[in-house]
């Protein structure tokens, strides 16, 4: 397959980060996946395993397109420039939860063997690559007075969000000297 896309040439080298700025577009290597000599393109992005439409449809042996994904909800479908034997191409991609919506809605017999692998070996391969390191961010629960506040960790660093702030500012209290403390 070549590159449709004009502005394809754009996504190796440096060019590629004014590329995705102007076009909002992110831009990911492509883990690929094959069933049957079929390839399957995913990436896993923001704890979530998303899957390229028209390789998807090959898979399914029906003619999905942006249209047939409209009745999936916004969050389920997403752009992306993908890039994947060393070749670069605006595609769909279809969240793990559009996917077995799906599966159902197109619904075919093989469709049970495909959900199948799917769910144990892709999705199994995809969650083992992302390894929790120091430089992944991370979010946990911190339990304040009255309370559980969401909380980042990011490099070696704990971060509140802005909004939780009045909780944990109210709950520290100047004390007579000046200092912040428990407000006794």
């Amino acid at each position: 397959m070549s590159p449709k896309h004009p502005e394809n040439d754009q996504c190796r080298g440096k060019s590629h980060s004014a590329s995705v700025a102007r076009n909002r577009t992110p831009h990911f290597e492509a883990t690929l996946f094959l069933r049957h000599s079929r390839m399957l393109r995913a990436i896993f992005t923001d704890a979530q395993a998303w899957f390229c439409l028209a390789d998807l449809a090959r898979l399914m042996g029906k003619a999905l397109d942006e249209r047939a994904t409209l009745k999936l909800d916004a969050d389920q479908r997403r752009e992306v420039w993908l890039q994947a034997n060393g070749e670069c191409q605006r595609q769909l991609m279809i969240s793990e939860s559009g996917v077995l919506a799906l599966l159902v809605h197109h619904y075919v017999p093989e469709n049970r063997a495909l959900r199948q692998w799917l769910t144990h070996e892709v999705l199994t391969v995809l969650h083992d690559q992302q390894s929790v390191t120091l430089d992944n961010p991370r979010m946990s629960q911190l339990q304040w007075p009255g309370t559980s506040l969401s909380v980042l960790h990011w490099r070696s660093e704990t971060w509140i969000c802005l909004r939780d702030m009045p909780t944990v500012v109210s709950e520290a209290k100047p004390s007579r000297s000046g200092q912040y403390g428990t407000g006794s």
